[in-house]
């Protein structure tokens, strides 16, 4: 038998970064060590009792059946209820996808979109599966550096050196996942007045944690500070992280109707319909109480101030205060190149990551997975306890470098 040869779309992609860190961490976890863990991107909550009493309901009622492609009525009504009371915006049912997760439905649109030699600006520090997914569907991602001097913020210079005829799509990320940056209104009508002049660019806003916001009011999308561009945006989100719902794999999108028919032409070939349970759980998300929203974006930004407070006192360490989503990117430039008490030099933040590891049983994901070191990222989407353990432990490792 001859051995098998992966597809070339599969060996040139990485594994999530992400992933495999939450593996290693149930690795050693199986291997007996208590090991604090602050690799997760999911919250820590249980999905509240009335989404879960909703599947119930369906379940109950025979809702177990295959679904239109773009979902159940009542669901439709859901999101475009909720897209028009976030954006002000009319958009409708033609104009919404549905997919398992929003990461299928970012996948599903690179592949609807995407041919050989088209680019797809990356910002810097990205989720890391933005560039792969590019890669994947015979993009190429074009990676812009946004340090922190920028806020780990897309400038509009920066952006407009970035496109080009080849350009196809611009991804923003806001709030972010690894910084927790969020885009002011001014900035996103920066990055807009660019866009003004490539009308052959797409621009994916991922707005996944976009009800995890500490800032005043309620955090704005691009397509509600450009309505112009309506047309030539896709919105995409879901109901994993402001409800507690990440297995649950449900995403969504809005976008122009040509771009959402391609997208649901695709999925009614890979997967048919999201679950009809989970639907029907996600429509009671998205119109029940919000109640559940607030109080644990309260308990997050609780959580920020003790973990940013806590980082920031380690000496070697330093981290800028996230504007959202349940991440922090803590520069470690201070301990790059400083030797473990066994006599290794700390080369970069991979290296520094697996000693936090090692001599701290603390684990995190370094900063070069999401593009730009040297920095790594921490979850504080876990208890106070933990987090303050954590930085305890961090803090005796850092001091016990020379």
């Amino acid at each position: 038998m001859s051995e098998f040869e992966p597809a070339s779309r599969v060996s040139r992609i990485k594994s999530s970064a992400s992933v495999a860190a939450a593996a290693r961490v149930r690795e050693l976890k199986a291997e007996g060590r208590r090991i604090l863990d602050l690799t997760v991107g999911e919250p820590d909550f249980d999905t509240p009792e009335h989404i879960k009493a909703a599947a119930v309901e369906a379940i109950s009622q025979g809702e177990t059946k295959y679904t239109s492609v773009t979902g159940t009525p009542a669901l439709q009504q859901a999101i475009l209820q909720t897209i028009g009371l976030r954006t002000g915006l009319h958009y409708t049912p033609a104009e919404i996808t549905i997919g398992g997760g929003a990461k299928q439905v970012i996948f599903t649109a690179f592949m609807a979109s995407l041919d050989a030699g088209d680019e797809v600006v990356v910002p810097a520090p990205f989720w890391v599966s933005y560039p792969d997914m590019v890669l994947a569907n015979d993009g190429t991602p074009v990676v812009v550096p946004c340090g922190e001097e920028t806020g780990f913020k897309l400038t509009p210079e920066a952006l407009a050196g970035a496109l080009n005829e080849r350009t196809k799509w611009v991804i923003l990320n806001t709030p972010s996942n690894p910084t927790g940056a969020v885009y002011s209104r001014a900035e996103l009508r920066a990055l807009a007045d660019v866009l003004a002049d490539f009308p052959h660019v797409y621009v994916l806003t991922d707005e996944i944690y976009d009800q995890i916001y500490f800032g005043e009011g309620r955090l704005t999308s691009l397509v509600e500070v450009a309505p112009e561009l309506k047309d030539r945006i896709l919105a995409v989100n879901g109901v994993s992280k402001a409800y507690a719902m990440t297995g649950w794999r449900l995403g969504y999108a809005a976008g122009p109707a040509p771009l959402i028919a391609a997208i649901n032409k695709l999925q009614s070939q890979i997967s048919s319909c999201p679950s009809s349970v989970s639907q029907a759980a996600s429509a009671a998300a998205l119109t029940g109480d919000q109640g559940f929203v607030r109080e644990s974006v309260e308990i997050y930004r609780s959580r920020r101030d003790a973990a940013v407070a806590g980082l920031n006192a380690v000496d070697g360490l330093s981290c800028a205060t996230p504007e959202g989503a349940f991440y922090a990117y803590v520069n470690c430039a201070g301990a790059i190149g400083k030797t473990t008490p066994e006599g290794t030099v700390i080369r970069d933040d991979q290296d520094f990551v697996l000693y936090l590891l090692d001599h701290a049983s603390v684990a995190a994901i370094p900063g070069s997975a999401y593009g730009l070191g040297p920095y790594f990222r921490i979850s504080y989407a876990t208890s106070l306890d933990i987090i303050e353990e954590s930085i305890a432990a961090i803090d005796k490792a850092v001091q016990a470098l020379s």
